[in-house]
């Protein structure tokens, strides 16, 4: 078949449902190539794409020229330039250590109880049932509150919040949206700064302790930070604290529903639950690529980059190079070697990423031991939200064994430890690696 000329085809659904594939098909062709229809460089290769991301000689800034962008969409990007993911140093550490107290392993060790008791009042109530969409049900439910408490956020202002969340993480991970989806982005990022200003601001209600309110209403007080700056990275926080987290969520629990031998072997054997997170974000990652632009002219891979051209680094193709990871395709909980892109590489690696691999051991803890039986409720492709950017599913639905026992055996479940017989039944010990099969996210 003709190799791919463009990374565009992604944004379909049969391609993103072999996602990988395509990627392979672009990496075997090249690693780095100029993509006309983007107007944009495309690096898939691991070796290419972490050395592009500590090059100084790229840079994070988005919209370099805010006079360049659409009218619709210049309110948006007003804001977004002044958030630490589109600068450089030294703006970019300033920005950073703001907010990085909160983030930090040891002040997220904290919010265990809390994501813990948010999981279990959500598991319960789904259990009688023997029903969920785990992404409305769960994935999207769970990260919001929990960054939402974060932020010190009254409960009745969080639906709002997640409205105004959504255009704009369509707009992040989509240029290529119409003028009235870029101008409603503008608008829900306005709504959205207006609302954090009050938060921020309203003494009445003093903020509780050990908040990212606290901490940021304490900078506004004790420093010459500018407001806009900080109101800017609250929003970014908001936003990414809970899409990437629900994206990690699903595509997690797909793989495993997918895979579920490599599900028994982590219900025998939880103590691999820490690496088996990193191979879930491996192996499909919310966030697929990131954007940088060459300063000056440079060398990269061999490529001359001109100055102001745009490289996409595809953190998700670089997850399945096979010169790092081999058998890319498989789903390895004793993986060696390899530090896998999801969280991003270098300065601007994930602030958020302790909290999102929490979150997620957490939830898949909980599924596996709690829900028996748990499987696929049909057999219909999954649907993935269109994007370049960001890889997440629309729905997951999911059936299990309710208390009373009542199930439908004829969907495909993950066996139960002890199980002699069953799809994907693994002696004691669990089998794994586990290669994809028919219908696989990485394709047949």
């Amino acid at each position: 078949m003709p190799t791919p000329a463009s990374l565009l085809p992604a944004f379909r659904p049969k391609v993103q449902e072999r996602l990988y594939d395509f990627y392979e098909e672009l990496r075997s062709a090249d690693e780095l190539f100029w993509d006309r229809h983007l107007g944009s460089w495309i690096a898939t290769g691991y070796a290419v794409v972490s050395s592009a991301t500590g090059d100084p000689g790229l840079s994070s800034v988005r919209y370099p020229d805010l006079e360049a962008v659409s009218e619709e969409l210049r309110p948006l990007a007003r804001v977004l330039s002044r958030q630490m993911l589109y600068n450089d140093a030294p703006d970019h550490p300033r920005l950073r250590s703001l907010i990085s107290k909160a983030f930090a392993p040891r002040a997220v060790a904290t919010l265990r109880g809390r994501i813990e008791e948010a999981v279990d009042r959500i598991i319960t109530h789904a259990a009688p049932t023997g029903r969920m969409d785990i992404v409305a049900d769960l994935a999207r439910p769970l990260p919001l509150t929990i960054i939402c408490d974060l932020l010190d956020v009254p409960e009745q202002d969080r639906p709002a919040l997640a409205a105004w969340s959504e255009p704009v993480a369509e707009a992040i991970g989509n240029s290529r949206l119409d003028a009235d989806r870029n101008r409603e982005a503008s608008q829900s990022m306005a709504h959205m700064l207006d609302y954090l200003r009050d938060l921020l601001t309203h003494h009445d209600t003093p903020p509780a302790p050990h908040t990212l309110r606290a901490l940021v209403t304490a900078q506004a007080e004790n420093t010459d930070q500018d407001f806009d700056e900080l109101l800017a990275n609250c929003a970014l926080l908001l936003i990414a604290g809970h899409e990437t987290t629900t994206h990690f969520i699903g595509n997690a629990t797909l793989a495993l529903l997918r895979h579920p031998d490599a599900a028994y072997q982590l219900r025998l054997r939880p103590e691999l639950m820490p690496v088996a997170v990193e191979e879930l974000l491996r192996y499909d990652a919310p966030v697929q690529l990131m954007l940088r632009r060459a300063r000056h002219d440079l060398d990269l891979a061999g490529r001359t980059i001109a100055e102001g051209q745009t490289v996409l680094l595809v953190c998700g193709a670089a997850n399945r190079d096979p010169a790092v990871f081999p058998d890319p395709h498989v789903l390895d909980f004793e993986r060696p070697g390899g530090r896998h892109m999801a969280f991003g590489h270098g300065p601007h690696f994930c602030l958020g990423a302790a909290l999102a691999r929490l979150e997620g051991a957490i939830v898949l803890e909980a599924l596996l031991n709690r829900l028996p039986g748990l499987r696929l409720e049909n057999t219909a492709p999954p649907q993935w939200q269109r994007s370049l950017n960001f890889r997440g599913l629309t729905r997951l639905d999911v059936a299990f064994d309710p208390p009373s026992g009542d199930h439908d055996s004829g969907a495909q479940a993950i066996p139960t430890a002890g199980s002699s017989s069953g799809p994907g039944h693994a002696p004691l010990g669990g089998v794994c690696p586990v290669r994809p099969g028919p219908g696989d996210v990485a394709g047949p």
